[in-house]
């Protein structure tokens, strides 16, 4: 087996860190976004059904 690195293609190493840097904030994101959607799934599915139970 060979190194773990990968050839990014970039000419310097800083070009490679900030595209590190950028994919750790990246993942971040997605990860937020995802807890967000999932709690705005369950909220809608709770209004959902409180509009189908029957009024006092």
């Amino acid at each position: 087996m060979g190194s773990q690195t990968q050839d990014t293609g970039l000419d310097t190493p800083a070009q490679s860190v900030d595209l590190q840097v950028e994919n750790r904030r990246l993942r971040a994101e997605l990860a937020e976004a995802k807890r967000a959607n999932d709690i705005l799934k369950k909220a809608s599915a709770f209004f959902a059904a409180e509009l189908d139970r029957p009024q006092k």
